[in-house]
């Protein structure tokens, strides 16, 4: 059975994994937190997994693929839309620190319960919050450095880029891609897509 350092060797060996302070968020934050007992020993396996109510944990070098893109700093602030068991919030509060914050959301309410358990185990995260998302995409009125969407959306959801700040980049999938947007201006939006990967659908 696999533990997390042959996991993340794999995936730094592959190329996937490349930025220390990503390396660091993944050893830092142990899979088996957020995975159910029931799949214990598939935790270090590069592959999604239920976490019931038709959701999935992503797999691995997903995350990574999609954390590498989405390039945090310290002090941002970050919207993780479809936060699942709290996987990727949690790893976002490692990679924004202290000075920054991370709003997890999630559309069902046994996952929000789910993930804030989960989050819960890892003490130091007193900046980041998981709650339930509302019947609107994401968090109107509000505006991030930072945007992660975990689930494929079917069009370009253009109601993110209104809380998106100017110099923020948003990584979401949209039907077999991952896309990552680079806002330039307030009428400037930089676009590179990333073929061949596989989500749960978003649903708004």
């Amino acid at each position: 059975m696999k533990n997390m350092h042959t996991l993340l060797d794999e995936m730094i060996f592959s190329d996937i994994l490349k930025h220390p302070t990503i390396i660091d968020a993944f050893r830092a934050v142990d899979r088996k937190y957020f995975v159910p007992y029931a799949l214990s020993e598939l935790t270090y396996e590069d592959v999604p997994l239920s976490i019931g109510n038709d959701q999935t944990i992503s797999q691995p070098s997903t995350v990574a693929f999609m954390l590498e893109h989405l390039n945090v700093h310290d002090g941002d602030t970050v919207l993780d839309i479809g936060s699942g068991s709290g996987w990727t919030t949690a790893l976002l509060c490692h990679l924004a620190g202290e000075e920054g914050s991370v709003t997890g959301l999630e559309r069902v309410e046994a996952l929000v319960e789910q993930g804030k358990t989960n989050l819960a185990k890892i003490n130091t995260y007193n900046h980041c919050r998981i709650k339930r998302a509302r019947e609107v995409l994401g968090e109107p009125g509000e505006l991030f450095d930072k945007i992660l969407v975990s689930a494929s959306a079917e069009e370009i959801p253009e109601a993110l880029f209104s809380q998106l700040k100017v110099g923020g980049t948003l990584v979401i999938p949209i039907g077999k891609s991952i896309f990552k947007f680079h806002k330039l201006s307030e009428t400037h939006i930089e676009k590179e897509e990333f073929y061949g990967f596989v989500f749960v659908p978003l649903i708004v």
